[in-house]
């Protein structure tokens, strides 16, 4: 704690500073960053684990109710990466990990104590969702920090693994749930949450030991604006709808559509929930190893051609399960119909990492290639590219999660209108379609994008030609 937290000047694409030292101070804050990430993530995917553990006789919450509770830990969570994109720039990236660890304490106590007292009315574990939702802010926060730390070359595995390592936040939380479940039966969650309350402490004293802030803002206001004038921003914010908002949203739902696929098969409360957790983690982990992966990949390939690759084997994969469904309808599922909802759904969580990791190198090689049309000298193509691409990340990675809103939102439509989830699924394949299109027309297809009209240099875009050689 005696030496200096701030760094007053940081050049990562100096290769000289940063192989004499500044990889290692990278490398330091990525750890770090990774594992607060990866609590917050835990925190933020908490209820889709708290719903497993919730039988209607003893809460007295339908299936209905438990995706309303999913929709609303996603949609704050997801709203709440705007400001947090900002809170780096504002607190420093090192302070504001510390802050955004122990702040949850809060919700993870809240959840203890409505766990312990069932039978409280619905909006009690809403505002508890809600609150846990303070967790996926943390991703806007944590990415914006770690983009300015990384030179252009390394930003694809740099990005990709501290997402990556937070996604796993969400298979870490259902596995501990399932351990619990195993162990001490489905009436005792809260045990999930005493475990959270330890790690929390972990990673905001890790941070405050071992994190630096960048006195260099990472973002500013202005170019949040800027960012949002920008046609990619758009773009971009729909691609991660497909990908992020897939995952996020899957990882609440799968394990409560496996609970009421294995109820409706006859099995009793307690046997669906232990099944629906042995089986549910497996999506988000598999997921959360893809997106390291897609990011490491387009650092090579491109992340355009592995975009349009996700999003062609994710619609092949939603017709799998809507035929898994569709032979399933509102009863019993067949062996066969079972297996197609397995690997169908655990296919579209490795895609839409894959996904992930490639849309968000996508980003500053973007950027990147637009700093080299500015009239500028290096220092200011620099600040712009690294301050656009911090904007873009928060602002996609709000927008996308409210994708996971609103899996949540038309899978609790289909139940309760068709008494399946048949007809979610059509949707969700039909956007990926639309996706793959866009991919294609925009990032792959198209030889020339043309450049914007720009008032300032600041929001000048490059040819096609030039984002095609990195992107």
């Amino acid at each position: 704690m005696s030496r200096s937290h701030t760094i007053t000047h940081w050049d990562p694409e100096d290769v000289q500073a940063w192989e004499a030292g500044g990889k290692k101070i990278a490398r330091r804050n990525l750890i770090w960053s990774v594992a607060a990430e990866h609590v917050g993530f835990s925190v933020w995917s908490l209820w889709s684990v708290m719903v497993l553990f919730m039988p209607s006789d003893v809460y007295g919450l339908s299936a209905g109710d438990k995706f309303l509770i999913g929709a609303i830990a996603t949609l704050t969570g997801a709203l709440l990466r705007f400001p947090y994109t900002m809170a780096t720039a504002t607190f420093g990236g090192r302070n504001w990990t510390v802050f955004s660890a122990f702040v949850l304490l809060i919700p993870v106590v809240a959840t203890i104590v409505l766990l312990a007292n069932p039978g409280q009315p619905l909006w009690m574990y809403l505002l508890c969702a809600a609150m846990t939702g303070l967790g996926g802010g943390n991703f806007a926060s944590s990415m914006t920090n770690i983009n300015a730390f990384f030179p252009q070359r390394l930003k694809g595995w740099a990005l990709g693994l501290n997402a990556g390592g937070g996604n796993l936040g969400v298979p870490a939380v259902q596995l501990i749930g399932l351990l619990v479940i195993a162990v001490a039966g489905n009436r005792q969650p809260y045990w999930v949450c005493a475990v959270y309350l330890v790690l929390l402490a972990v990673a905001g004293i890790g941070a405050a030991l071992f994190m630096d802030n960048l006195a260099t803002p990472s973002v500013d206001m202005s170019s949040m604006r800027a960012a949002l004038r920008n046609r990619h921003t758009w773009v971009i914010a729909l691609l991660y709808i497909g990908t992020f908002g897939s995952f996020i949203g899957f990882s609440f739902a799968f394990g409560q559509v496996l609970l009421l696929t294995f109820k409706a098969n006859g099995q009793s409360a307690s046997d669906a929930a232990l099944h629906a957790a042995q089986i549910a983690f497996i999506g988000p982990l598999l997921g959360s190893i893809a997106r390291v992966y897609g990011g490491k990949l387009s650092d090579r390939i491109g992340g355009g051609r592995v975009t349009l690759f996700a999003f062609v084997m994710m619609t092949l994969f939603a017709g799998v399960i809507i035929a898994a469904s569709t032979s399933a309808g509102s009863g019993a599922a067949s062996g066969m119909a079972m297996a197609g909802y397995i690997v169908g759904f655990i296919a579209l969580f490795l895609l839409s990492g894959m996904g992930n990791g490639s849309v968000y190198k996508m980003i500053p090689s973007i950027f990147d290639a637009a700093s080299r049309s500015l009239d500028a000298d290096e220092a200011t193509r620099a600040h712009y590219s690294r301050a656009m691409s911090g904007a873009v990340i928060g602002i996609a990675g709000a927008i996308g999660g409210l994708g996971g809103v609103g899996i949540n939102l038309v899978l609790r439509q289909s139940y309760l209108t068709q008494g399946s989830a048949t007809a979610a699924f059509w949707v969700f394949g039909v956007f990926y379609v639309v996706a793959a299109l866009i991919t294609w027309r925009v990032y792959v297809a198209v030889p020339q994008l043309p450049v914007d009209d720009a008032d300032s240099a600041v929001e000048a875009e490059p040819v096609r030609g030039t984002i095609e050689s990195t992107v």
